[in-house]
């Protein structure tokens, strides 16, 4: 049996979550036709959901045709919930766009259409809702042409629009071969000799559709069940059914993640290829490759990917580390360890002890110094002394002198043996597979299935289960907004922060953002109606009652231009057993953060690499006024270590030898620095908007669109109304709806979404308040990072 993995997207309202009640009831799933307004739909299980008639979560159902089994995702169709879209997107195999045929295109349908072209996904177009008073077939019909600019393939019309026996007939007509010719020569000059076979129109139909280069389009309604019938012929025959092989090795990608009644964590995967069976351990993780070449992020507690450390030559003590008041619980072999404080588990690199001892004091790479403790031996290597009195290394990567303490292997043994062994592994305790409304347990399931997934516990929304395939990439704008979570009478902090964590496992780009200054808790939002469901979900779930403050607009920051710097181990004003350097380069829009590196790989072990990393990434949330800097490259151009040191018979000295820490603690320093000198501009959200107004009220609306900072990019004419297209600055976007009515006598009508960021140019350059140490202030930075690290940091001076 094949499989479909097949979406369903629209703009609210349009009736997706209906036509997936009349899929399952015409498939013979269900005996009974579920409905939204009676609040039992089989896809919107939350209670939250069936009480707002809306979708919120993705849900997975599952149905068998003649030749093939689908299984369904229905998605969010308001656009604060459009992250849930986007998880999705990457699983498919193919999509239905649901139209409504009353209120037409709407600006989520254009985003969608945008996207699901951008990603090659067949699609077919279902305008529903037929029998609704209103309904207008051909004017949707043409509105779709214009709007979405796709090539349409008609499969038929409507006929008796607006009433209970409104129907869809069936049949190919001219536009569909016009439209199809235009993808095929040999269909073109058949189409011009008026010799077009029936059955082979349908052979290039599908072909096409599976292509991506059209998108056949029905009518129909989901209440009466009218063109239903040929939409799920269409979904059997014209598209692509899911390909891999379940012999190769498994690659499957987690897009949501659920918590069970227990508290356990559940993840919903695709499997690309291979076989996923119960009791097997898999690793895990987001299978990105790092900026540093030596393998993937990934490792999330003590114990986890402990034979990458062996291979390594990087041992750690077990027992119990405490230092500035966080207890830290240290495994035998490993730079993470487990903290409790919020209840959930926190990456925390530990101290690196060296596997094999050394006489040097420092060493450094990059045009750093070499400040040696002892009389190196002729062995050594040759050293240059520079103008500036600093000594350089002349040795090859993987010697004793440049302080990388491996024993006698070679910089690719390193990296080879980190390659698998950075990601943490799980074993699957339960998996279960989707059988019409519900879900089965299965031993196994092979690829192209979805599936539930239950013991790995440190599991992420966006993670690679076994051999990292496809990687998780965001389709869509960025949440746009923030606000504060103020807790109510008698809500607890601790439960609050908790469960905000829990729900960003859910939903990631909620941001949670702790203020520890100030005692504030803010997470990210696309829209108001988000920001009532996170509180109801708090009451409902959690038992927490809270308020918002007023929400404000998310900015962020970008390098104006190129910055660096480095500060050097046992140099002042260092205090750190480190040696960092970092330059700060802008990088393309959309680009993310690239950590790039200048110095041998061979210069230090690979732990401290990867707590710059760690610590550049997480430091660049929070760019020079506060906002966060996401798209940079940011390359290491200096790197030096203090190698294990101890006093006479006795054990590891860390006063005396470069830990996590000494990374940890200057790379802010350095990188903010290096951000001051590039300088940063900021840049706020702009949506492009499409407003559709009566003509002669363009001499009211033009003034206070320039008000709002909004720039009317073009113009044209529908009819008697006036038709503008720009962007406008997304903080002023909720103004704009709110005095659209009273300027255009309540007949405008104003579509928006996010387009892209633009440096801020009018009024005051706005500022966020920093929640870490802020490293901008070095004096008030070292006095924090002290204090939580006591004598012991202070002793690395």
């Amino acid at each position: 049996m094949h499989l479909l993995n097949l979406g369903i997207l629209a703009h609210v309202d349009a009736g997706k979550t209906s036509l997936t009640e009349r899929l399952l009831h015409t498939a013979g799933v269900t005996d009974e036709l579920g409905r939204v307004d009676d609040g039992n739909t089989r896809t919107d299980t939350l209670a939250l959901e069936r009480r707002r008639g809306i979708t919120i979560k993705s849900a997975v159902v599952s149905f068998p045709l003649d030749g093939v089994t689908v299984n369904l995702i229905d998605t969010p169709g308001h656009p604060d919930f459009i992250a849930e879209v986007e998880r999705v997107l990457g699983i498919l195999d193919g999509a239905v766009l649901v139209v409504s045929a009353v209120e037409g295109v709407q600006a989520q349908t254009r985003v969608l259409m945008r996207t699901l072209r951008r990603l090659g996904i067949p699609t077919l177009v279902f305008v529903n809702k037929i029998d609704r008073r209103g309904a207008n077939g051909s004017a949707v019909l043409d509105q779709l042409t214009r709007r979405l600019a796709v090539p349409l393939v008609p499969m038929g019309r409507a006929a008796a629009l607006g009433t209970r026996a409104a129907r869809f007939v069936p049949g190919l007509g001219p536009a569909a071969q016009e439209a199809l010719a235009d993808h095929d020569d040999d269909l073109l000059a058949a189409y011009l000799d008026g010799r077009v076979e029936k059955g082979r129109l349908h052979t290039v139909l599908a072909a096409q559709t599976r292509g991506s280069l059209v998108h056949p389009v029905y009518f129909g309604s989901a209440m009466t069940g009218a063109g239903v019938p040929e939409l799920i012929t269409g979904i059997e025959h014209l598209l692509p059914t899911a390909a891999g092989d379940p012999a190769a090795p498994l690659s499957a990608t987690v897009f949501k993640v659920e918590r069970g009644s227990a508290g356990e964590k559940i993840a919903y995967a695709r499997i690309f290829s291979g076989t996923l069976r119960v009791r097997d351990r898999i690793p895990f993780g987001d299978g990105r490759a790092t900026g540093v070449p030596v393998g993937a992020r990934g490792r999330r507690g003590a114990g986890e990917g402990t034979g990458a450390c062996e291979e390594a030559g990087v041992r750690q003590e077990a027992g119990v580390r405490e230092e500035g008041g966080v207890r830290e619980e240290v495994g035998a072999c490993g730079e993470a360890g487990v903290r409790e404080g919020t209840g959930a588990r926190e990456d925390i690199d530990a101290r690196e002890e060296v596997g094999a001892r050394e006489e040097a004091g420092a060493c450094e790479t990059g045009g750093a110094r070499d400040e040696s403790g002892a009389d190196r031996g002729a062995d050594d290597g040759a050293v240059d002394r520079r103008a500036d009195g600093r000594a350089v290394s002349s040795r090859a990567a993987g010697s004793r002198a440049t302080g990388r303490a491996v024993g006698s292997r070679a910089a690719g043994t390193l990296a080879a043996g980190r390659e698998l062994g950075a990601r943490p592994t799980g074993r699957v305790t339960a998996l279960s597979v989707f059988d019409g409304a519900v879900d089965t347990r299965w031993d196994s399931a092979g690829a192209g299935r979805i599936v539930k997934v239950w013991g790995l516990g440190g599991i992420r929304i966006g993670d690679a289960l076994g051999v990292p395939g496809r990687a998780y990439e965001h389709h869509f704008a960025p949440p746009t907004l923030e606000t504060v979570v103020v807790p109510g009478p008698g809500a607890d902090r601790r439960s609050l922060h908790l469960a905000l964590t829990q729900l960003a496992e859910q939903d990631p780009l909620i941001g949670v953002r702790h203020d520890e200054l100030r005692g504030e808790t803010s997470v990210s939002l696309y829209g108001e109606v988000q920001k009532e469901v996170v509180q109801a979900t708090l009451a409902e779930e959690y038992g927490l009652d809270v308020t918002f403050r007023e929400t404000t607009t998310l900015c962020i920051e970008r390098p104006a231009g190129t910055g660096h710097a480095v500060e050097f181990n046992k140099k002042d004003p260092n205090p750190f057993l480190a040696t960092v350097g970092l330059r700060v380069e802008p990088a393309p829009p959309g680009a993310g953060v690239a950590f790039r590196l200048e110095v041998e790989l061979g210069s230090m072990p690979y732990a401290f690499f990867k707590a710059v990393e760690d610590t550049v990434r997480e430091t660049l949330g929070q760019g020079l006024r506060g906002w966060q800097v996401p798209d940079c490259a940011v390359t290491m151009t200096h790197s030096g270590y203090s190698p294990r040191q101890s006093h006479a018979h006795q054990g590891f000295d860390k006063s005396m030898s470069s830990t996590g820490y000494d990374f940890r603690g200057l790379t802010p320093l350095v990188l903010t620095e290096a951000l001051r000198r590039a300088g940063t501009v900021v840049h706020e959200p702009m949506h492009r908007f499409r407003l559709e107004v009566p003509a002669d009220t363009l001499g009211a609306l033009l003034p206070v669109l320039a008000r709002l900072g909004a720039v009317p990019e073009t113009t044209g004419a529908l009819g008697t109304a006036a038709v503008l297209e720009g962007t406008v600055p997304a903080a002023r976007v909720h103004e704009l709806e709110h005095r659209l009515p009273g300027l255009t006598r309540g007949e405008g009508e104003l579509e928006t979404a996010f387009d892209h960021y633009a440096p801020v140019t009018r009024g005051t350059v706005p500022e966020r308040p920093r929640t870490d140490h802020n490293p901008l202030n070095r004096k008030e930075y070292l006095l924090k990072v002290m204090r939580r690290t006591g004598d012991g940091a202070a002793g690395a001076d």
